[in-house]
């Protein structure tokens, strides 16, 4: 039995469509009335990090699990390994981040995926890691200036991000999950080339059809615009990450979804393509959803 927590967010969802009838799943989410895109076979079950009892009949006779958590403090994490030790679970698949591993990251969202890392690497439960770069769907922030204006709002508009679609982290996900040979491992996961936003504003006006500006953002204009919608917290390690995007922190393309899946990863131009509807006047405004919310159904941050 593989549980899936985070089933209602950008790779969650994506984790509990991949996995078909032939696999035992079992899918955790806080409403489960919200979980899309599950096998008929898959049983969803009302489970919260905070709600001991919750997990612990989540967890019941689970060999393997997806843990997505989105506590910057770090709670969840714990609970839930704690948890799994308790039900004998035998491996945990861990979403976390690529910057945990740049030693010149120490904003508030990096330090607790390291910390959460390092919980699951001391637990004595069989781990692996998944270590993504910005997801390419935080474009969809841009939606409503895109329809209504023409136009998009970016900090430091020219640094580069190797961004990765959240299908490809999917995928991997789902070849952990469910394959040998993956205990122990730690896998950064990017896209096929780095982009800055000037780049992915004039792919996404061409394949649009129609002239897109892109209107650079001070720090201080960023800050407000971060603030109306996070905790100040947040919103300082989002600063510093965008910082170290500047600095050229995240610009390093690796093949590892190629190695996992057996196929290159996803640019951003078919990801743009395969989302253009969002971003086309009338479009639903679900599109315009938080850059680096996490899309996990669990207020996930992440800084890449």
């Amino acid at each position: 039995m593989i549980l899936v927590t985070g089933a209602t967010g950008t790779v969650g969802r994506e984790v509990v469509r991949l996995l078909g009838a032939d696999v035992g799943v079992r899918v955790m989410a806080r409403d489960p009335a919200r979980v899309r895109g599950a096998s008929e076979t898959a049983e969803i079950v009302a489970g919260d990090c905070r709600d001991p009892r919750s997990l612990g009949r989540a967890l019941a006779g689970v060999r393997t699990a997806f843990l997505v958590t989105g506590d910057v403090a770090g709670g969840d994490d714990v609970r839930f390994i704690r948890a799994a030790q308790m039900a004998g679970v035998g491996r945990v698949v861990k979403l976390s981040a690529a910057a945990v591993v740049d030693r010149c990251a120490d904003d508030l969202v990096t330090r607790w995926q390291r910390a959460g890392e390092e919980v699951l690497c001391a637990s004595g439960l069989q781990w692996t890691v998944l270590r993504p770069r910005a997801f390419m769907s935080n474009t969809l922030s841009w939606a409503r200036s895109v329809r209504c204006e023409g136009v998009v709002r970016a900090l430091y508009g020219s640094s580069v991000n190797a961004c990765v679609d959240p299908r490809d982290v999917a995928e991997v996900a789902v070849r952990v999950l469910t394959e040998d040979g993956h205990a122990g491992g730690a896998y950064t996961l990017t896209g096929p080339e780095a982009l800055s936003a000037a780049q992915q504003v004039d792919q996404l006006g061409r394949l649009l059809g129609v002239p897109l500006r892109l209107e650079e953002l001070s720090p201080g204009q960023a800050r407000l615009a971060l603030g109306r919608r996070y905790p100040v917290p947040v919103v300082e390690a989002l600063l510093q990450s965008a910082e170290r995007q500047r600095a050229g922190a995240k610009a390093q393309v690796q093949d590892t979804v190629r190695a996992v899946t057996g196929r290159p990863a996803r640019t951003f131009r078919v990801w743009a393509k395969d989302h253009l509807a969002a971003f086309v006047p009338g479009a639903a405004d679900e599109a315009g959803q938080s850059p680096r919310r996490a899309g996990h159904g669990t207020g996930r941050w992440l800084t890449g």
